[in-house]
């Protein structure tokens, strides 16, 4: 008679929905998350708010400069600096959908983010990252047909191939949000409102759903990953074409242009997807929330920043591009 009465009240039907109607009125009850501060003490806060603003104010000059060098100057109107344009354009818009918050939570000596705002806020930077991984991708194409087919990259990369490609580059970023997004704010929250990063990402949201629910999007995540893998792959085998096809050069002048073209856009897939990987697959055992920290800064704020001088360092059209229209507004 024990045995039968435990067994009606663990499988009873009216059981479980009870619990995960409690699960469900308790996430319907979270109106705000806290997230992971960078310091307690006010020095340590302050000294925050001028770094972050500091690394800020540089991704906005150094982004807006060639925003502005390449629609302005029509030689530069070319597939690589149009496409260099669409980066600089998302990664103004990634650091700034994380930066500023956090600046002003610092400022102020608050935590708090609401429900809506950490919605918005995973929205655009999941867009943002999700469709500059696209981009990122299209580049390496970019350099591989004009190194190893420069016969046919008129025809492969013409105006409306170029619009083509990064309007699907933004169009997939935005589809793969929607669907990243909307999935994780349907879960139901019963594992508290702590944020342990100091910006909302997906995969901090997850820890706070209940463990019955989650599943769905960690396959979505796994799905995604692969995706991933896959356009690593293609940016891989691209340069080891574009690797082969240079050292075929005979002129030592042609293997230097040849390799300054390609160097900056290997430099920042390398920062992106190296601080993304180290992010996201560390091991477990080496968790802490201060190191946690440090690599979310690391892929999250230092590519933004760091992308505009790795091109303009190895750019010489760039810079004399730049440096005219910096002539004719102080002339």
């Amino acid at each position: 008679m024990l045995r039968a009465h435990w067994g009606r009240n663990l499988h009873s039907p009216l059981h479980v929905p009870h619990a995960r109607k409690k699960l469900m009125s308790n996430s319907s009850s979270i109106t705000e998350f806290l997230l992971l501060a960078f310091a307690d003490t006010r020095q340590l806060q302050l000294l925050h708010f001028w770094l972050f603003l500091g690394i800020y104010l540089a991704a906005l000059l150094g982004n807006g400069l060639i925003i502005t060098t390449v629609a302005c100057d029509h030689r530069l109107h070319t597939p690589m600096y149009f496409f260099l344009l669409n980066l600089s354009l998302l990664d103004l818009g990634s650091i700034s959908t994380t930066v500023p918050k956090s600046m002003a939570n610092s400022l102020w000596d608050s935590r708090v983010m609401s429900y809506w705002g950490c919605a918005a806020q995973v929205f655009f930077f999941v867009f943002f990252i999700a469709a500059e991984y696209c981009v990122l991708t299209i580049m390496a194409y970019d350099r591989y047909v004009a190194i190893c087919k420069p016969l046919h990259y008129g025809t492969l990369l013409g105006g409306r191939a170029c619009v083509r490609m990064a309007a699907a580059a933004w169009a997939s970023g935005i589809l793969y949000t929607l669907l990243h997004t909307a999935n994780t704010f349907l879960l139901p929250v019963c594992q508290g409102n702590v944020v342990g990063q100091f910006f909302c990402e997906i995969p901090q949201i997850l820890k706070l759903s209940c463990s019955w629910s989650y599943l769905r999007e960690v396959g979505l995540l796994v799905l995604s990953a692969c995706l991933a893998f896959g356009c690593f792959v293609f940016i891989v085998f691209s340069y080891v074409q574009i690797f082969l096809a240079v050292l075929r050069i005979p002129s030592e002048q042609g293997r230097h242009k040849a390799f300054s073209t390609c160097l900056p856009h290997l430099a920042v897939v390398s920062l992106f997807v190296s601080t993304a990987v180290f992010a996201y697959l560390k091991p477990s055992s080496t968790y802490s929330p201060s190191l946690d920290l440090v690599v979310a800064v690391l892929y999250t704020v230092v590519p933004p920043a760091v992308n505009p001088l790795l091109y303009s360092m190895r750019k010489q059209e760039l810079k004399d591009a730049l440096w005219k229209i910096m002539n004719g507004c102080f002339s």
